[in-house]
C-alpha cells in the first residue's frame, strides 16, 4: 500500500545541519513487525509512523522507533512528526496548539513564532548519580573528578543521565571509550563563553550502540529541566549540539511556570509515498 512519506532535518532552519527524521503518514494496518523493519531499513536515529489517536484529548497518535526498537518518547521526531501532519493538513482541534500521543502519554506542541515547540514530558527519574556509576562515565570520558561540576538522572524514556563540565570547549574535546560507557545513556553539557550565540554545547553518547546523536530534543528537554531547577541555567537559553558531528542543531529552551517549551526549527528534505 501506497503511503505519504517525508523525511526532514529536524533543530536546525539550514538542511543537512540537524538531526534527519523519516515519517510514515496513514499508517493505520501496520503491524509492530513492518514498522521495526522499516526503521531498519531507513537506518536513521528514528522513524515515526503516525495513526489516528485512541485518546480523544489528541491530534494524533505516533509511534517512535530506532532501528534497535520502540522509544516511549522522543523529541526530534516529536517536532518533525507535527511539522509533518500539519503539512499533509492536519488541522488541530485547538488553536495554536497540537495535541500528540505517544507512549509516554499527551504531549503538547505549540508555535513559537516560526518555529514548533514540545513541552518537556514529566521526569521519570531524577537525583544525582551514585558514586560508582560517575567513576564509570568519568573513565569513559577521561575526566579527572573535579572536572564533573554536577550531574544528575534525566530519564524522561529513554533512560538518560547527564553530567556538567566547565566548558563546551571541554565537552566538544570529548573522545568516548565506548566500551566504558557500557550501555548508558548519557548526556554531556558544558556552557558556552561569555558572549556566544548560544548559552550551552551539548553531546549525547548513546552506549552499546556505539553511537552519538546529532541533535536530541528528549535530552535538551531534562537537561533544561534540571539546569533551571538548579539555577544552573537561565529560564531562557539556546544550546548548541552536533558540532563533533560537524552539524549545527540549535535548542530553543523556555520555562513557562511549571513548563519548560523545547523548540527548533524544521526543514523539508524529502516528500514522496512508500510501499509498506
Amino acid at each position: 500500500m501506497k503511503r505519504r512519506f517525508d523525511q526532514l532535518d529536524v533543530f536546525t532552519a539550514e538542511a543537512l545541519r540537524g538531526n534527519p527524521l523519516a515519517v510514515v503518514h496513514d499508517a493505520a494496518g501496520l503491524d509492530d513487525a513492518r514498522m521495526a523493519a522499516f526503521a531498519r531499513w531507513t537506518n536513521l536515529s528514528e522513524t515515526t509512523f503516525l495513526l489516528p489517536p485512541t485518546d480523544a484529548a489528541a491530534d494524533y497518535r505516533v509511534r517512535i522507533f530506532t532501528p534497535g526498537g520502540e522509544l516511549p518518547f522522543a523529541g526530534h521526531p516529536t517536532l518533525g512528526s507535527c511539522h509533518a501532519w500539519l503539512a499533509a493538513g492536519g488541522r488541530p482541534r485547538q488553536d495554536g496548539m497540537v495535541v500528540q500521543q505517544c507512549e509516554v502519554g499527551l504531549v503538547k506542541v505549540r508555535r513559537d513564532g516560526a518555529r514548533l515547540a514540545f513541552a518537556a514530558p514529566p521526569l521519570r527519574r531524577s537525583g544525582p548519580l551514585d558514586a560508582a556509576l560517575l567513576q564509570q562515565i568519568r573513565d569513559a570520558l577521561g575526566l579527572d573528578e573535579a572536572e564533573v561540576r554536577a550531574h544528575q538522572w534525566v530519564d524522561n524514556g529513554p533512560g538518560w543521565c547527564a553530567v556538567l563540565l566547565g566548558s563546551a570547549e571541554r565537552v566538544l574535546a570529548i573522545k568516548p571509550d565506548w566500551p566504558r560507557l557500557g550501555d548508558l545513556k548519557l548526556g554531556v553539557v558544558g556552557p558556552q563563553p561569555a558572549g556566544s550565540e548560544t548559552q550551552f554545547e551539548l553531546r549525547a553518547l548513546i552506549g552499546g550502540g556505539n553511537y552519538e546523536d546529532p541533535v536530541t530534543g528528549s535530552l535538551n528537554a531534562s537537561v533544561a529541566q534540571w539546569l533551571i531547577g538548579a539555577d544552573l541555567a537561565p529560564p531562557r537559553y539556546v544550546a548548541a549540539q552536533g558540532a563533533a558531528l560537524r552539524r549545527a542543531g540549535r535548542v530553543h529552551i523556555a520555562r513557562e511556570g511549571d513548563t519548560v517549551w523545547v523548540g527548533g526549527d524544521v526543514s523539508a528534505c524529502i516528500h514522496g509515498e512508500v510501499n509498506l
